[in-house]
């Protein structure tokens, strides 16, 4: 009886090895054959994250029993679909279909049509209700993904780059402090405001920046780079880690650390949901100041034992657990920036990838899934 229990113990010892090795595997070759994975990560986020209504497509950043949309959740959609689209993914309805939920839910200001989107849609005592006013980040985002589907689909591409100028002006009207330079969170901080200081550092985008400069042909979008880049480098200069907060109080000099509950969580002046955002938005920039922000994060993060969610600016973790909301983020910024000191990241944080998108996290799964059709090599 004993030698029994002894021969079934080793073979579930060998059962589990081979599960171990046939996953590993698995891994490996999913990995290895970079196309395919991403195109299955983009049409598992379509299948999970695409709800169509009447008024368009939008992105479930809610529940399945609960919907809701986001106007960054739009904008995301809209840029995912745009490279998608390049890639044979996605077709041009498709992002039609995502704009025209935009077109259908756009804020009003002070009695005055804007072409800025109004936050956030969900379902009241079974009515869909839009809530008034905008955020920046998802106007930014939108006003890009405008500009991406110019380029994918050049027999459209006036019509999309004058939604795009729309859009792009109202930001700089409605989004804009002239007394500090830098951009409001959205259009409902009026010139009484307590948060007229207010900065939220994912909504620092230059590359986004320099995009609608071009497109629109107003230098202003370079002048707002630049100083909130200043800001962005003020910020971390402060800490050895390099790490932003989610929000900061801003003049037009310097930059510092909003308190905790400030506006959204005990965690806004540290590094959490809104600033994990900052190594994929900093990435692709040529500036000097984003990729001296941008090494100076990923070098702290590449002596990390792992990256988990969330830290305080001095470099201590706050969740001991992985998400994929941090982690693609800092996948997408190693492999735009090969030999700078951080390629071990590009192993650690891939494992992302090769797990199927969790269906109850909007944020982690949508940003893993930019990352994928955005693409990457080996």
């Amino acid at each position: 009886m004993h030698r029994n229990k002894k021969c079934r113990w080793w073979l579930w010892v060998i059962i589990a090895l081979v599960f171990v090795i046939y996953t590993l595997a698995l891994m490996t070759v999913r990995l290895k054959n970079p196309a395919h994975l991403q195109k299955r990560i983009y049409q598992q986020w379509k299948q999970d994250y695409l709800v169509q209504n009447k008024q368009g497509t939008f992105v479930n950043a809610g529940t399945k029993r609960n919907p809701a949309a986001l106007s960054e959740a739009q904008g995301y959609g809209m840029m995912i679909t745009a490279l998608a689209g390049r890639r044979g993914w996605a077709s041009q309805g498709e992002f039609d279909r995502l704009t025209s939920y935009y077109l259908n839910h756009r804020d009003v200001v002070n009695n005055q049509q804007t072409a800025l989107m109004k936050w956030h849609q969900q379902k009241k005592k079974g009515q869909w209700v839009s809530e008034a006013n905008s955020a920046t980040d998802g106007d930014l985002y939108i006003a890009n993904a405008l500009a991406l589907a110019a380029k994918t689909w050049p027999n459209k591409a006036t019509y999309y780059h004058q939604l795009e100028r729309q859009l792009a002006t109202d930001i700089l009207t409605y989004e804009y402090n002239p007394q500090t330079g830098v951009l409001l969170t959205g259009d409902w901080v009026d010139a009484k405001s307590r948060y007229r200081k207010l900065m939220r550092t994912s909504d620092v985008m230059p590359v986004v920046f320099d995009r609608l400069a071009q497109d629109t042909g107003n230098t202003q979008w370079q002048a707002v780079k630049a100083t909130m880049l200043d800001r962005l480098v003020d910020l971390s200069n402060e800490h050895k880690t390099g790490l932003v907060p989610d929000f900061a109080w801003v003049t037009t000099k310097h930059a510092e650390p909003v308190g905790a509950n400030t506006i959204a969580s005990k965690y806004d002046g540290q590094y959490w949901f809104n600033a994990c955002r900052v190594p994929y938005l900093l990435a692709a920039s040529k500036d000097p100041r984003a990729q001296r922000v941008l090494n100076k994060m990923m070098k702290f993060f590449s002596k990390q034992y792992e990256v988990f969610t969330g830290y305080t600016l001095r470099g201590r973790p706050i969740i001991k657990r992985k998400n994929a909301g941090y982690s693609a983020p800092i996948f997408y910024a190693v492999n735009l920036n090969r030999n700078h000191g951080y390629d071990n990241l590009f192993d650690s944080e891939k494992s992302i990838f090769a797990q199927k998108l969790n269906q109850n996290d909007y944020y982690g799964a949508t940003l893993t899934t930019l990352v994928a059709v955005e693409g990457w090599k080996q």
